[in-house]
């Protein structure tokens, strides 16, 4: 395809997308990999010059775990959960809103675009609740200080995006007490792209979308709707920690946004050919 087609083919969709904001979750390759760090950083920053008001949520436990293990701290977890002491939950903050989201930041401004560093904790953007202890069998497990989001300051987010300003998220809530929570990336971020009313909920990982046969990457299903789900992780086809993320978009659709994207962000410009191109890059789910 020549480079002036692909303008056209996006078109519609710019016009379609103008000031329509966009959540975007960031994760697996695209926050490890400098040059790919760079590269998602500079496709959010186009987002905003073709109007749209792109949000971030990132996630950063590969980081957390090489954090605690230099602390000489052991990570442990429970369904793929992290157990949350408050040792772990300082180190939580410390890399996720003290490195991670700042690193995000400054790869936004460097590709000119205009970014703020935000925690749940701020201003109370995230209020959240400590997760129940469970029985499992004769077990009673307990994450620690892990949090389920109650609500989110929407109004904080709406005066940034409406000063052009991307608001970059750390996965942390807040509860009553003031006490910090450790928030499931992918659950905070459907959570803010339900809140703000956003059109796309997009989360980037490191597998092409949703596969109909996991060790064949061209079986990708492009399209799911939700009432569709059950049938699919009923087949095995949905399955491990793909499931919490289709759920995280079920219930983002569920309230009030418009489609869900998993999409790999190994691909170099795959946030790009996922909104601007008719056939997309993976998996769609909407209503």
């Amino acid at each position: 395809m020549k480079d002036i087609d692909v303008l056209i083919e996006a078109l519609p969709y710019i016009k379609e997308f103008h000031n329509k904001k966009i959540l975007i979750k960031y994760g697996g390759h695209a926050m490890i990999d400098d040059e790919a760090k760079s590269s998602t950083a500079r496709d959010t920053v186009l987002l905003k010059y073709v109007g749209m008001k792109p949000l971030i949520v990132h996630g950063g436990g590969p980081e957390i775990s090489r954090s605690m293990e230099k602390l000489g701290k052991e990570s442990k977890f429970i369904k793929g959960l992290r157990v949350t002491d408050e040792e772990t939950m300082d180190i939580i903050e410390m890399v996720l809103a003290g490195k991670i989201s700042s690193d995000i930041v400054s790869e936004i401004i460097k590709h000119d675009g205009d970014a703020i560093s935000l925690s749940g904790k701020d201003s109370r953007l995230i209020y959240a609740h400590k997760k129940e202890a469970r029985k499992i069998g004769d077990e009673v497990i307990d994450l620690g200080l892990v949090g389920e989001v109650d609500e989110i300051g929407s109004d904080l987010l709406e005066m940034f995006l409406n000063h052009d300003i991307i608001p970059v998220i750390s996965p942390i809530g807040t509860a009553a007490d003031g006490t910090s929570l450790n928030l499931n990336a992918d659950t905070a971020a459907g959570e803010v792209a339900s809140a703000v009313g956003a059109e796309k909920l997009i989360i980037l990982t490191d597998v092409p979308g949703v596969l109909r046969d996991p060790s064949d990457p061209t079986s990708l299903i492009q399209k799911i709707r939700i009432s569709e789900v059950p049938g699919l992780i009923e087949e095995g086809i949905i399955t491990g920690g793909m499931i919490p993320k289709i759920e995280t978009c079920v219930k983002a659709i569920e309230n009030g946004v418009k489609s869900c994207h998993i999409i790999d962000g190994r691909k170099e410009h795959a946030m790009l050919f996922e909104i601007f191109t008719t056939n997309g890059i993976g998996t769609m789910i909407f209503e």
